[in-house]
């Protein structure tokens, strides 16, 4: 799986999102790999926990729409795969850590904000750029992030688009640890370690606890962003919002 790398060490299993030449970004491929990784774990009691960062300087910069055929290409199955990697990574009983080390942005940012813990270099950047080409926010970003750091926060992020820098995203909730870039790759080892040899059982419990408690409605959301987005990519705003990106020229939007 060129795209992405895998490494299982210590019962740390890191998944390292490998297109670095698009920041990358999630393709079906990337998406339906990093899904299944993420589902055998379960079954790997060689896991103990699960790292998942992106090559480069990227974390993950949501969905591929490149090229000038994106909003004929760029359909529900997307949805799909992207519910699939999250439902992955909350149903998984053994903890997930994102390292983030750059923008996570879209589908990125939605894995970002589901994770366990969430471990990012002062330089990283949140952004829910879906509105930007007339779309809504999906992956259970407008459950988890509403979880977090409240409905205000969720509506600025979904509505505007502002970029959330990790000093921000730490201070609403969204991540669980900040560090300066040259200190991240030894916190990143030193937190997924700390889990590795940790109580398997409890932290499995605890993890089912603190999801039933705070993302009870994932599921729902889930369906709702599927319909919703389902919706919205069939309508012109769509169309001219990934043309737009493609084009790097700001859209129009007529909603329509």
């Amino acid at each position: 799986m060129p795209d992405l790398d895998r490494l299982l060490e210590d019962g740390v299993l890191w998944l390292v999102l490998n297109r670095p030449e698009v920041g990358n970004a999630m393709d079906g491929t990337l998406s339906d790999h990093l899904a299944v990784e993420l589902e055998d774990a379960q079954l790997d009691e060689t896991v103990r926990t699960v790292v998942v960062t992106g090559s480069g300087t990227s974390f993950c910069s949501g969905a591929d729409i490149s090229g000038s055929d994106a909003h004929e290409r760029f359909d529900v199955t997307a949805l799909d795969r992207a519910n699939r990697i999250i439902r992955a990574l909350t149903h998984l009983d053994k903890p997930v850590i994102a390292a983030v080390n750059g923008v996570a942005a879209g589908v990125g940012a939605s894995i970002a904000f589901a994770a366990d813990l969430a471990v990012a270099t002062e330089s990283a950047r949140f952004v829910l750029a879906f509105a930007r080409i007339g779309l809504m926010p999906d992956g259970g970003s407008s459950a988890t992030i509403a979880a977090a750091a409240g409905r205000s926060r969720a509506m600025r992020m979904a509505l505007l688009g502002d970029p959330l820098s990790a000093t921000e995203a730490y201070a609403a909730g969204l991540v669980s640890h900040v560090v300066p870039d040259a200190e991240f790759g030894d916190l990143v080892i030193d937190v997924a370690r700390r889990v590795a040899t940790g109580p398997p059982l409890a932290f499995a419990a605890t993890k089912k606890a603190i999801n039933a408690a705070t993302l009870g409605h994932l599921e729902a959301a889930l369906e709702r962003e599927r319909t919703g987005q389902s919706i919205l990519l069939r309508t012109d705003d769509a169309a001219e919002g990934m043309a737009a990106f493609a084009e790097k020229r700001r859209p129009n939007f007529h909603g329509l």
